[in-house]
């Protein structure tokens, strides 16, 4: 079953797990020095936040995303999107947010980035960002740009 996904940018991160834990009725299940994540199935989020942008001055929402149980799951959502001719980012066994994922980025029309992901494992580290891995691959092949932010998920 697949899970909607959200992480938003944060500059307290404190702060910002003592509103979230009263709005959603529960701790989170997974909390580190820059980074917070529920798991909730009512509504089914995968909801994050981190201060990784929080030098930025960029808080809000970083990204959305479909969170998927399966590597067929991603498959399907990822060719999905490259049949519709959207240009795809795709990533293989990589570290973020604390945990290791296959995934595929894409913008949409109006430049809000989307994540479709099957998480696989943990990690002790949050991991790089899209931008990052993006970077380290020759220029021809990078498929498709990936909005400048310092922020991934899983």
């Amino acid at each position: 079953m697949k899970r909607l996904h959200l992480h938003v940018n944060v500059p307290d991160l404190d702060k910002s797990i003592a509103f979230y834990a009263t709005l959603f009725g529960a701790q989170p299940s997974v909390v580190k020095d820059d980074y917070a994540k529920w798991m909730l199935d009512d509504p089914r989020v995968n909801f994050a936040i981190s201060t990784r942008a929080a030098s930025t001055g960029a808080a809000g929402l970083d990204h959305v995303g479909v969170q998927v149980d399966s590597a067929a799951e991603l498959a399907e959502l990822a060719g999905r999107l490259k049949a519709a001719g959207a240009e795809t980012f795709d990533q293989e066994a990589t570290t973020c947010c604390y945990a290791r994922s296959d995934k595929s980025w894409v913008s949409d029309p109006a430049g809000l980035r989307w994540e479709t992901f099957f998480t696989f494992g943990e990690a002790t580290t949050y991991g790089e960002s899209p931008e990052e891995a993006q970077a380290k691959l020759a220029p021809a092949a990078v498929a498709a740009p990936v909005a400048a932010t310092s922020s991934c998920c899983g």
